[in-house]
């Protein structure tokens, strides 16, 4: 299991939100936590720690009152740690080269592949024309309803008609170098994982898949990967201490790790000097 970190920039600012409670209308979200510093000081930490594939995700729709200061603050994070993190938010053929040249390893996909419900397959293979199949994340994320997990678009914000299964993961795979899936019915509220979902993704496992979404304590992380079956890197966000939250940022590095240690006290270094 890797640490994979996150950037979520909202109005402009690095927060940790409530994922079920994002709107459009008057940017809204539920606030848990909203950070000091910008995205370009969470990079240059990522990048002292050596932590790869992160993702950095823009919460506000191109074209709106706040979307040009979020995304501003994403490419100071992709400029401040090239080649370290993936970039997602309504990304699309037009504007993917612009982050991959801005310094994103990857590009993360959802609304333009998932357009009326449905998968796009034109779509798809416009993207991987245009940027290669290995610099795509394909983004699943999805909430519950009627006894399945269905992936969401626009923020989370619309339901589509597919669901995620082994069946579903396999036929999207050809498309992607990665899925990453936040559980959005928990996300933001560290009260623990969606078990099921997670059981669906580690028991497919054949690239790498980041689970993001309800991780609050150690036992959550400890039920991840028994029932992701090892298979499944995960997303701390809200229960960090980075975020407000009581998890050690360290503890959960080593606890990634295999229990190896050896940051130093780069943490602290770093905050005492961000402001400098």
């Amino acid at each position: 299991m890797e640490f994979r970190p996150c950037i979520d920039i909202h109005n402009g600012k690095v927060k940790q939100i409530i994922g079920g409670s994002l709107k459009d209308e008057g940017s809204q979200a539920a606030e848990n936590f909203v950070s000091e510093q910008d995205a370009a000081f969470f990079a240059r930490l990522y990048q002292r720690y050596h932590i790869r594939g992160g993702h950095i995700i823009l919460l506000n729709p191109a074209g709106s009152q706040w979307y040009e200061a979020t995304k501003a603050q994403a490419l100071r994070a992709l400029a401040a740690y090239p080649g370290g993190m993936q970039v997602g938010g309504g990304i699309c053929p037009e504007n993917a080269k612009e982050f991959l040249q801005a310094g994103a390893s990857h590009v993360i996909v959802t609304s333009y592949v998932f357009r009326g419900g449905a998968i796009q397959f034109g779509n798809l293979e416009k993207l991987r024309e245009t940027v290669g199949k290995e610099r795509i994340v394909l983004d699943l994320s999805c909430r519950k309803r009627e006894g399945s997990y269905y992936i969401v678009t626009d923020r989370w914000q619309k339901f589509t008609e597919e669901k995620i299964s082994e069946e579903l993961l396999e036929r999207l795979s050809g498309y992607a170098d990665e899925f990453l899936v936040h559980a959005v019915d928990v996300e933001g509220k560290a009260q623990g994982i969606e078990a099921e979902l997670a059981g669906i993704l580690g028991g497919w496992g054949k690239i790498p898949v980041t689970y993001a979404g309800g991780v609050g304590s150690f036992s959550d992380l400890e039920q991840l990967k028994e029932v992701g079956r090892d298979r499944l890197n995960v997303t701390v966000g809200s229960a960090l201490d980075l975020f407000g939250g009581e998890m050690g940022f360290e503890e959960v590095l080593r606890y990634c790790n295999g229990g190896k240690g050896g940051f130093g006290g780069v943490l602290n270094c770093l905050c005492a000097g961000a402001d400098k």
